[in-house]
């Protein structure tokens, strides 16, 4: 039976996605493809560097081994609707984080198996056959960003122009507000409530995972400068490596593995994970290049 958070996240998603669209253009998308080093590199930092520095911290770090596989997990999962959101509220390169996350949706369908098996062999002495539907995540990425984005871009590029840049600036505090909104049904009300009890548990896991979000977000930056990406579009990729699919790990650990203790990491994670990285991004994008002399 399919509750109200069946309706209201895809909803709310898709409400978010129109609402970044409204700010690009079809020319924004053009320069993603047409210099592809930024979108190789993000590609390469989210499906290598995040599942390496996850492993390296879940071997390192004395915790429980489920929450060992669960910080994989999220690793594994990378991108979503989140790190758009953040790219557009700091003037990143929007085009370049949305089309990430059209390539997320599709490269998970082998990281999410291969990363997580071998984080159960590893850490647990298990196997577990993981399988992700194909015609189901290309379906959830066309109605919940493609064709949102699509609609948004070309209301700005033939809609009234008067009308939209009237509407820019109060969508700017309205995106945030509907992300925060789905965050606080999926965190405190689809599942009864019952994860506040677990927060109180597992405190001592935020330590860990605040350490991996804005790790990897630094990492990220720095391996995307060493590539010769520009200041903009590292950040960008910053965030990106910041942000995972947790609403998606969540899922995984809960409903295909069926361990509560697993997706608790998913779940802290995201509590926290879109305040402590649009921090770190804005640190990086007004003070890295000051401090480094790096060229915008």
């Amino acid at each position: 039976m399919q509750g109200l958070g069946d309706f209201l996240i895809p909803g709310g998603i898709a409400l978010i996605m129109f609402g970044i669209g409204l700010g690009l253009r079809f020319s924004d998308f053009s320069r993603v493809f047409l210099r592809p080093k930024a979108i190789l590199f993000g590609l390469l930092g989210q499906f290598f560097l995040l599942p390496l520095i996850a492993f390296f911290m879940a071997w390192a770090l004395p915790i429980d081994p489920l929450h060992k596989v669960g910080l994989v997990l999220i690793a594994s999962a990378p991108g979503g609707t989140a790190s758009n959101l953040v790219s557009h509220m700091l003037k990143g390169r929007v085009a370049l984080s949305v089309s990430l996350t059209s390539f997320n949706s599709f490269g998970i369908l082998l990281s999410i198996p291969l990363y997580l098996n071998l984080a159960l062999g590893w850490f647990m002495g298990t196997e577990t056959e993981i399988s992700i539907g194909f015609w189901d995540t290309f379906r959830e990425i066309l109605f919940t960003v493609v064709l949102p984005v699509i609609a948004g871009v070309l209301l700005r590029e033939y809609g009234p122009k008067e009308a939209i840049q009237k509407l820019q600036q109060p969508l700017r505090y309205i995106l945030p507000a509907i992300l925060f909104l789905i965050f606080s049904y999926a965190i405190f009300f689809e599942d009864g409530g019952s994860q506040t009890q677990a927060f109180q548990n597992n405190f001592t896991l935020f330590i860990p995972l605040i350490a991996f979000n804005l790790g990897t977000m630094l990492l990220g930056y720095f391996f995307s400068r060493w590539g010769g990406v520009k200041h903009v579009g590292a950040y960008t990729i910053a965030v990106e490596l910041g942000l995972q699919n947790a609403a998606l790990a969540i899922f995984i650990a809960s409903q295909v593995l069926e361990r509560p203790e697993i997706s608790m990491v998913a779940v802290m994670y995201s509590s926290f994970s879109f305040f402590s990285t649009w921090f770190f991004a804005w640190l990086l994008k007004h003070r890295m290049h000051q401090k480094l002399g790096i060229e915008l």
